[in-house]
């Protein structure tokens, strides 16, 4: 559908304006393109039904200025949340907001086969689901579909390892398999990484207070991390980074789900088991405690069902360790946060794994991940550079 980082830049700044808009000589100024260059590239986004008009705006001199806006619903992203006890479907549009959610109960212990005809029965769902439902699945521009399981995983060939408590899945090709049974391209990332990119692009919009970088903590039937560091998602070379759960903190601890003993999660969810938020704060406290201080993070930000159910509590206790530990270094406090809506997050951030890379956040489906099915979602990912297809001055970012 698009074509170029510089095409990625102008729909990002339109993505960015919302309703009110954007003018093309704005445009110019923020991307460093031509106004040639913007002419180009907002005639073809147009022309392919992504951009449209939004009025006039009155210039300094001269004539008004024309001014456009992106147009949400010429394109939507289906996010996928399998976790080991039910699946939460979200169809989101260009815009990043939510047109259709649902749930369902799900068994990941189950054979592969029923799992995978769950979650393709899930999207088809939800590609009919929302306004305008009367026009069916083939009605409404579905771009892909991301998927946000428990890890570990292989992100970039979407394939899962030995995820905690189901040693089974290991080796088997997810995205491959559902982008054969849906027809549409799929991208396939940790839960944990989800949630921490599409709470990035949120901030990175002026929709969520803080900045920099931060932890994301994930507590429902597990407990990870998704780690935002330097401006990007951090997945480390083998999508390995975030396994926060398995940190050993007792060496003569209760046996956990990864054949370990003394996990910060087997802990935080023995105390949840027991109806102690307080402790169960204070293990995740002391977890999150040992990330501030080894990646030196501006912020904390918890997630999850369980979170979701007390976040006062959750807030407090892991605020009480971080505070008490950075006192102890002589360092300012790291700010706890707690994020609504339970697991939604990581299905909304599944959407972006298939969105971000449209916008130019290669954080999502870039071109290293290959994602599955025909048409893949990444292109407008791919640098142009200097004198790109679309003229003008291209940047990096």
């Amino acid at each position: 559908m698009l074509r170029g980082h510089n095409a990625a830049l102008v729909l990002d700044l339109l993505r960015s304006a919302g309703g009110d808009g954007i003018s093309r000589i704005e445009l110019a100024e923020r991307t460093g393109l031509t106004p040639q260059a913007v002419s180009k590239i907002t005639a073809r986004l147009r022309a392919e039904g992504l951009v449209a008009g939004a009025g006039r705006r009155a210039s300094t001199g001269g004539k008004p200025r024309t001014v456009l806006r992106l147009v949400p619903d010429a394109g939507h992203a289906v996010g996928l949340h399998l976790d080991r006890d039910g699946l939460t479907a979200v169809l989101v549009d260009l815009s990043g907001a939510v047109v259709a959610s649902r749930t369902a109960p799900l068994d990941l212990g189950a054979p592969a086969d029923e799992v995978l005809t769950a979650a393709a029965d899930a999207v088809a769902a939800i590609r009919g689901a929302g306004p305008g439902d009367g026009d069916g699945p083939e009605g409404r521009a579905v771009l892909g579909v991301g998927v946000a399981v428990p890890g570990p995983l292989d992100h970039r060939g979407g394939v899962l390892r030995r995820v905690t408590g189901f040693p089974r899945w290991d080796g088997y090709p997810l995205r491959d398999a559902l982008a054969a049974r849906t027809g549409l391209p799929v991208v396939v990332d940790k839960d944990t990484n989800a949630a921490a990119l599409g709470l990035a692009l949120r901030t990175a919009d002026g929709g969520a207070a803080g900045g920099g970088d931060f932890a994301y903590l994930h507590l429902g039937t597990g407990l990870g991390a998704g780690l935002f560091l330097g401006g990007e998602l951090h997945r480390g070379a083998r999508t390995g980074a975030g396994e926060f759960g398995h940190q050993t903190v007792r060496l003569d601890g209760p046996e956990c789900g990864c054949g370990g003993r003394g996990c910060i999660e087997a802990l935080c969810l023995a105390a949840v088991a027991r109806g102690d938020a307080a402790e169960a704060a204070r293990v995740l406290g002391t977890g999150a405690a040992n990330l501030v201080g080894l990646l030196d993070i501006d912020r904390v930000v918890l997630g999850g069902r369980t979170v979701a159910a007390d976040p006062d509590a959750y807030v407090r206790g892991v605020r009480a360790v971080i505070d008490e530990r950075t006192r102890r270094g002589g360092i300012a406090p790291v700010p706890v946060t707690a994020v609504e809506g339970g697991d939604r997050p990581v299905a909304e951030g599944a959407a972006q794994l298939i969105l971000a890379p449209l916008f130019g956040r290669a954080d999502g489906a870039d071109a290293t991940n290959g994602a599955g099915g025909a048409g893949g979602a990444g292109g407008a990912g791919a640098a142009d550079g200097a004198g790109g297809p679309d003229g003008g001055a291209g940047r990096e970012r």
